[in-house]
């Protein structure tokens, strides 16, 4: 697979956009499933596709799926993976979801979308006991937001490895990092912000990763890969179907792998699209301070092990960062990312997010960002996170998202989460499902095999660049 279009075809295809079920024709019926297809219109007049699959006899629950980014439209969605759906489906559950009437950062279209697929089943299909939103990666931030834009459509949630930092947090996260790697390595070679095009985001991604690899051939350069890995807290583990590594020079290697495929084509392709979204710059450093970020970071010691094996100057490295031209934000640009979203912590209903350890795309601290911002609403007690310990992005078995799905229905059953988010508890739940669920399906990188169910006890580390509705002016 060559070039920078290619790569994000297959990003698309093999992990950030869930995989769907076929499609079936409207009103077609399949092994007692009845499936419905059709079209919503937003109020700008875009057109988005929903599927519908309500199982005889149903439940009274209704499951809406948001599915991940893609680079390029999607068909609509109505589950991650096929071995779930199956299951859903078995057990009584209705599935509904959206294509989203645009691919990219598409937050803005997703709540409109989601929305009015759910008013289509109440019209189609009838008005559900209950609702449960979930969804995976940039899906998982659309549940997160649908929660607290409509709490009234919904009774629970379910957010997978989802960016639950919020839009502006991920992206100067992100914006660190790489703003590390160019004054470091190669001052002047690229840009980070303001593409004007799909070929100047390509030009600039090139230059970049030219820099990356070439950074990976030398002592000098890898530990400056360590230091811009440490700034967004990309995780040292990178193979799903590897353990993970203890040894700093190996997950530096990790870290390269994250930066070389999925982050720089995010970096750069995904920006520009946000950008042309937003209407220019959206992320900024302006006023970090590197030395005191290093200090938080969970990989602090892996970059002064690296530094000091180089011969290299940590503390002049970091007074040249510090010394560096700021990146100032757009105004508008930043205030239409904190609206596609900034989290309040609000919540009127259970949620209980679920994340890999090892995931170098939506950093694990991610969920930091988000218990922080709920605990400080005060609604703590209506959020519980679960962890899996894995390499990847979203890289699930089947058998742990319908654990997690079975916990939630337990805490809306009983009123109490009590020991239902116990690792030990909901490995054995997961076990007990058979080895068909315990097959990834979906993730980055792309791993379809057998894993053995891995919840884990876990707390996340902060995360570093913190922003929700604390820090909206």
């Amino acid at each position: 697979m060559n070039g920078p279009a290619a790569r994000l075809r297959g990003i698309c295809a093999g992990a950030i956009a869930a995989l769907g079920l076929a499609l079936l024709p409207a009103g077609a019926s399949a092994g007692g499933v009845t499936t419905l297809t059709g079209t919503t219109t937003d109020d700008t007049g875009l057109t988005s596709h929903y599927l519908i699959q309500v199982p005889d006899p149903w439940n009274g629950t209704l499951v809406l799926y948001s599915h991940g980014y893609s680079f390029f439209p999607s068909h609509a969605t109505d589950v991650g993976d096929p071995v779930t759906g199956a299951w859903l489906l078995g057990h009584g559950y209705a599935l509904a979801g959206s294509s989203y009437s645009t691919s990219g950062w598409a937050l803005q279209q997703a709540f409109q979308d989601q929305i009015a697929v759910l008013d289509a089943f109440a019209s189609r299909v009838g008005t559900p006991s209950r609702t449960i939103a979930w969804g995976h990666s940039l899906g998982g931030m659309i549940t997160a937001g649908l929660v607290q834009l409509f709490p009234g459509r919904f009774t629970a949630a379910l957010p997978m490895c989802g960016v639950v930092a919020g839009g502006p947090g991920v992206w100067n996260q992100g914006l660190d990092s790489e703003f590390a790697l160019a004054t470091l390595q190669a001052p002047g070679a690229f840009k980070l912000t303001n593409f004007t095009s799909f070929n100047d985001a390509n030009t600039n991604f090139t230059a970049a990763s030219i820099a990356l690899a070439t950074a990976q051939g030398t002592a000098v350069g890898r530990a400056r890969i360590a230091l811009s890995a440490a700034l967004a807290d990309v995780p040292g583990w990178f193979d799903p179907t590897s353990p993970e590594p203890t040894d700093f020079a190996t997950q530096e290697i990790n870290q390269f792998n994250w930066d070389n495929s999925p982050d720089f084509q995010f970096g750069f392709f995904g920006r520009l699209e946000l950008e042309a979204r937003a209407g220019g710059n959206y992320s900024w450093n302006t006023g970090v301070d590197y030395r005191v970020q290093l200090s938080h970071s969970v990989d602090k010691a892996e970059v002064m092990a690296l530094y000091a094996a180089a011969g290299l100057d940590l503390n002049k490295d970091l007074d040249t960062l510090n010394a560096a031209p700021r990146i100032a934000a757009n105004p508008a640009a930043a205030a239409y990312v904190e609206r596609f979203i900034t989290y309040n912590g609000n919540l009127n209903m259970p949620v209980l997010t679920m994340h890999t350890t090892g995931d170098g795309l939506v950093e694990v601290t991610d969920e930091n960002a988000y218990a922080s911002v709920v605990r400080s609403a005060g609604d703590n007690s209506m959020l519980r996170q679960v962890f899996v310990h894995r390499a990847g992005h979203c890289t699930f078995g089947a058998s742990e998202p319908i654990t997690a799905f079975q916990t939630l229905i337990h805490r809306l059953d009983t009123r109490h989460w009590e020991d239902s988010t116990n690792p030990d508890v909901m490995n054995t739940q997961a076990a007990a499902l058979g080895s068909g669920s315990q097959v990834i399906f979906i993730g980055t990188p792309p791993a379809e095999v057998p894993a053995d169910p891995s919840f884990i006890d876990f707390h996340p580390d902060k995360f570093l660049r913190p922003f929700d509705a604390r820090d909206v002016a």
